[in-house]
Order: C-alpha cells, then sequence, then structure tokens
C-alpha cells in the first residue's frame, strides 16, 4: 500500500517521470503561489476522481466509460473551479484558463484509465493522493525556482535587489529548467538501481 502513494511523487512522479501535464506545469509555474494553487487544485479533482470513478467502475458499462471519466473529471473540476473564484479570486484570475483545462489533463484521465477503473476504492484513494503530491511538488520546485531566478523572489517577498533573469519567466526558461530538472531526476533514478543492483 505504500508504493501505490510513493511512487507517484518519485518513482512514477507525473512532471518528471513520466512527462504529463507540461501545458499547465510551463504555464503556471511562473510563481510558487500559481504553482501552489494548480497542485492543490489538481491533487482535489485527482483524488475525488479516482475515488468515484473507483466506486462506479463495476456499473459503468465498457464502451462509454471514457465519456463517463471525462465528466466526473469536469464535474470535480467545476467545483475547484468554482471554490478559487469564491475564496481566492486573485489566485483564480492568476491561474486564469488552466483551472477549467485540468479536465484535459492527461494525468487525470490516464489515472482513472489505467488504476483507478481496475482497482479498489482505497488504493485509487492512495494512487491519487500520491500522484496528486507528486505533481504538486514538481510545480511548486519549477514554480520555486523560476521566480527566485526570474523576478528574484519567492511568495512575492524579494530577497535581490533588482530584476532577475527574465528568461526564466518566459517559456524557454521553463523548459530549460524543467530539462536539467528531469536529467537531475533519471541521473538519480539510474545511480539508484545501479547501487540496488
Amino acid at each position: 500500500m505504500v508504493s501505490i502513494f510513493t511512487k507517484g511523487i518519485v518513482k512514477e512522479n507525473p512532471n518528471l517521470v513520466l512527462i504529463l501535464g507540461m501545458c499547465p506545469t510551463l504555464a503556471v509555474t511562473t510563481s510558487a503561489i500559481n504553482a501552489v494553487g494548480m497542485g492543490v487544485a489538481t491533487t482535489f479533482v485527482l483524488i475525488c476522481s479516482n475515488v468515484l470513478i473507483s466506486m462506479l467502475k463495476k456499473v459503468t458499462p465498457t464502451k462509454v466509460r471514457i465519456p463517463i471519466f471525462i465528466i466526473l473529471i469536469a464535474t470535480f473540476t467545476t467545483i475547484v473551479d468554482l471554490l478559487l473564484q469564491a475564496y481566492f479570486p486573485a489566485l483564480a484570475n492568476s491561474l486564469g484558463i488552466f483551472i477549467p483545462l485540468i479536465v484535459v489533463n492527461c494525468i487525470l484521465l490516464g489515472r482513472a484509465e489505467s488504476f483507478a477503473c481496475k482497482n479498489s476504492v482505497f488504493h485509487s484513494l492512495l494512487d491519487g493522493m500520491g500522484m496528486g503530491l507528486g505533481f504538486s511538488i514538481s510545480l511548486f520546485i519549477i514554480g520555486a525556482i523560476r521566480e527566485m531566478l526570474g523576478n528574484g523572489a519567492i511568495f512575492n517577498h524579494q530577497f535581490t535587489h533588482g530584476s532577475g533573469i527574465i528568461i526564466f519567466i518566459l517559456p524557454a526558461g521553463a523548459f530549460l529548467l524543467i530539462g536539467f530538472i528531469i536529467a537531475f531526476v533519471n541521473f538519480f533514478q539510474t545511480k539508484n538501481k545501479t547501487i540496488n543492483h
């Protein structure tokens, strides 16, 4: 059971290993607060949709399971979108279209199809929590580094005088940073496998 939870954090991290969900990763990680907001929103939708899909797997007709999955994911995404607009309007404005686009995030549909519709509710809950946490951690790391290097700040707290390295706020900087982080993760995992064998 522990492995179901932890695999999404390191071994099968959606962003850094499976390379899924890159569109929101590149777009919203210009600051740490945006990254955390997107991570929490996606985690909520992932957990809720995984659990409900697992609960309904025996009554879901095979021919229409994908549309049903999308409807369930869209329902929870709408709930998150409305909650953000009501209680965190500044964050909702900052994340913009990327909150409604959670519906088409391949992480959610991928977990629904490959895990939730084949496993128990509890295991699906653990999978959703682990994958969501892994996604959130990777978003936070990328967002914090981009904000520090690009703006000289983190969580809007300025710690340098003047501007930072502007490229890290731009999409090109995100690509470069993500490439370096993925290379580091691959190096670490390869080294770990070599030591274990």
